[in-house]
C-alpha cells in the first residue's frame, strides 16, 4: 500500500508543488532565529514582511521568516549548525554544505537548514554579498549602504530590514500582500523615508504604479 504524506491546508499549488518536490517547511519562529543566529555571534537580519510587521505593529499573515545573512560567513554557518541542523546551498538544485567543504556554489545564493533528511526545512536564508563590508542592494548593485543605514533593531533586539528597503524589495513583485504592506506603511513613514521610497522606486521602475500612491502620501 502506497504511503501518503500529507501537507498543511491551504497551500497555494506552487507551494504544494515546491513541498512535494523538496520536502516540508515549517517555518522557524522569530524567537527560534534569535536563539540559533544569535549564538553564532554574526550579523543577521529579518526582511520581508516581518519586518514590515515590527515596523507597523499591524499583524499580517507570514508564510515563511525571511532571514538574511552574509554570504561571506556560510562557513562560519555550517560549522555553527553542526550537529544541530544540516545546512543545503539552494540555488540551481541543492549542495550539502559540510565543515569539511562549506563553501558555497556560484550558482546559489540561499541556505536551507533542517535537521535532517525527514524533518522539514526550518530556514531559508537569503546571502547578502557585501562590498568591503557594506550591504549590496541586490536589486542594484551599484548600490551600497553601511548595514546600520538599511536595518534597525526593534525592540525584541532583532535586526529587521528598513521598511522602506522591504518595500523597494517589493515593488517589483506588486502581489496582493505588497500592495497590502505598502498601504499600512505609508501613513507610518516619516517625509523623509518616503521620499527614499518614492526615489528608490522611480529608480527601479520608472513607470512604477506605486509612484503616484507614494508620492501623494501626506501631501
Amino acid at each position: 500500500m502506497e504511503k501518503r504524506y500529507w501537507y498543511p491546508d491551504g497551500l497555494d499549488p506552487e507551494d504544494l508543488e515546491f513541498q512535494r518536490r523538496y520536502g516540508p517547511v515549517e517555518p522557524a519562529t522569530r524567537d527560534e532565529a534569535k536563539e540559533f543566529f544569535g549564538g553564532l555571534g554574526l550579523d543577521w537580519w529579518v526582511a520581508g514582511g516581518w519586518s514590515i510587521e515590527a515596523f507597523t505593529g499591524v499583524p499580517r499573515h507570514h508564510d515563511d521568516l525571511d532571514v538574511s545573512f552574509w554570504r561571506r560567513h556560510v562557513p562560519e554557518l555550517v560549522r555553527y549548525a553542526e550537529g544541530r541542523f544540516h545546512v543545503w546551498a539552494a540555488g540551481a538544485g541543492l549542495t550539502a554544505l559540510t565543515p569539511e567543504k562549506p563553501e558555497m556554489p556560484d550558482t546559489a545564493d540561499q541556505v536551507w537548514l533542517r535537521e535532517h533528511a525527514l524533518a522539514p526545512w526550518k530556514y531559508d536564508v537569503v546571502l547578502n554579498p557585501d562590498r568591503d563590508g557594506r550591504w549590496i542592494f541586490r536589486r542594484d548593485p551599484a548600490l551600497d549602504y553601511t548595514l546600520d543605514e538599511i536595518t534597525w533593531v526593534a525592540d525584541d533586539g532583532i535586526r529587521y530590514l528598513n521598511p522602506e528597503m522591504a518595500l523597494a524589495y517589493k515593488a517589483k513583485g506588486n502581489r496582493p500582500k505588497d500592495r497590502a504592506d505598502l498601504a499600512t506603511t505609508l501613513p507610518l513613514l516619516s517625509a523623509a523615508r518616503r521620499t527614499w521610497l518614492a526615489d528608490m522606486v522611480h529608480h527601479l521602475h520608472p513607470d512604477h504604479v506605486w509612484l503616484d500612491q507614494i508620492r501623494g502620501q501626506g501631501a
